[in-house]
């Protein structure tokens, strides 16, 4: 049996779809649910996870015309912007791209990441601009005072990204953890969703194309084609999405031991079209392949399931302040990766509109003020199985499960429309 994409719009605008999320599906099946194709008609996916394959385009005025002929360069709350393609000559405006990659070197720790969900937040950017004539002037600007400002992705959304430990003899600084790597395999990081991660519904781009809309930092977009370095065994997207739109909890900057990353999120519904879609959303994450990586050489060097990260573990940090034992310096604090962590009357508190559940926090705190079962890596290799215990988790399914959640109730309510590729991408 199989359908097509206007088959299932006229069912969702007859109100007669079936629309699940990927979560619900997989809980259903791990009950003992057969799923066919005749259960149902959408089902929404996401992930939310450090993405460094991220920039943004931004254009706006900064003086009156003529005030300079063109910048040479420009910072925006410290962070470094390249100024073009289009000069403006004269015309007291702005053409910029930010990679999301990209450190302030006015405030350590800061990045792009950060500078992205400050400008959501509607917050005051400070611009810094150096003319080709080498005078400088400073000015501030809002996301509303933007009339352009879209967030693009070059590799985004990888169906399964992969678990990393530290083979070597030493501690390696690192974008794959948020502290120096221990070494000798004694802690694994990981990155990744799992079941519910957009491909891995659809690792045949069946439904996902050119075109097709998705919703990025919880606004609307689309998808380009594919990302840089996709291959078919690990395809990724290219899409992008107006900044004017997204939600500052979808986005961030994320610290590392190797400087601050950004975070991304994604949601892309998967018509049920055909048998081959049922038989990939209905995979659970015993049956996602996770790949175990050194983080020194970049290799493989063994393989797990999804299941090591995501199942039997918790999703977010249990906080109990009364438990906290007053350290001399709290670990904790200096080492969250989204400075989520302060004092407020020699109380620990946690801001939970920036936490990323990492989990980080759990493993350095000795008061257990922040607890949480991580999991570990199972692997073998070398004749020999490992267990590595997880200390840091670079996706947030937690909120992944949220947007997911969402994008089905926007399909439902009619203020999210399913669209068709108008071209298929190459797996």
């Amino acid at each position: 049996m199989e359908r097509s994409v206007k088959d299932i719009r006229r069912k969702i605008d007859k109100n007669e779809a079936v629309v699940m999320t990927s979560q619900e599906i997989c809980e259903l099946v791990q009950s003992g649910e057969d799923i066919t194709i005749r259960d149902v008609d959408v089902v929404t996916t996401a992930t939310r996870a450090v993405m460094s394959g991220t920039y943004a385009v931004l254009s706006f005025p900064v003086e009156t015309t003529f005030h300079f002929k063109r910048a040479s360069k420009v910072f925006l709350n410290g962070v470094p912007a390249h100024v073009g393609p289009c000069p403006n000559e004269s015309l007291g405006m702005l053409d910029l791209i930010v990679f999301g990659t990209a450190h302030s070197h006015l405030r350590p720790g800061y990045g792009a990441g950060h500078l992205f969900r400050e400008m959501a937040e509607k917050k005051a950017i400070d611009v810094s601009v150096i003319t080709d004539e080498n005078d400088a002037f400073q000015t501030e600007v809002t996301l509303d005072g933007m009339p352009h400002a879209k967030l693009f992705a070059t590799r985004h959304t990888f169906k399964n990204y992969a678990a990393f430990v530290n083979c070597s003899g030493k501690p390696v600084s690192t974008i794959f953890h948020a502290t120096e790597f221990e070494p000798d395999m004694r802690t694994a990081t990981f990155s990744g969703c799992g079941q519910i991660n957009p491909l891995k519904n659809d690792p045949h781009l069946e439904t996902i194309g050119v075109g097709t809309r998705m919703l990025m930092n919880g606004a609307q977009g689309f998808v380009i084609g594919e990302g840089t370095r996709s291959s078919q065994a690990r395809p990724n997207l290219t899409g992008f999405a107006d900044m004017h739109d997204m939600d500052p909890a979808h986005m961030g900057g994320f610290s590392t031991s190797a400087g601050p990353e950004c975070i991304v999120s994604w949601a892309i519904p998967i018509p049920v079209v055909s048998q081959s879609v049922i038989d990939a959303v209905t995979l659970t994450d015993e049956k996602v392949p996770m790949p175990v990586m050194d983080v020194e050489r970049r290799v493989t060097i063994g393989g797990t399931t999804y299941a090591d990260g995501w199942k039997n573990v918790d999703m977010s940090v249990e906080f109990k302040p009364s438990s906290c034992i007053r350290c001399e310096k709290c670990m904790a604090a200096e080492c969250c990766p989204m400075d989520a962590i302060h004092y407020r009357d020699d109380r620990p508190f946690i801001n939970r509109h920036l936490c990323f559940n990492c989990g980080l926090c759990t493993t350095l705190c000795p008061g257990d003020v922040f607890t949480a079962d991580l999991g570990s890596i199972r692997f073998e290799m070398e004749g020999g199985m490992h267990e590595v215990p997880i200390v840091l988790r670079q996706s947030d399914r937690k909120r992944a499960l949220e947007l997911e959640e969402k994008l089905k109730r926007m399909i439902l309510d009619g203020s999210f429309k399913l669209s068709e590729m108008v071209e298929t991408i190459r797996p």
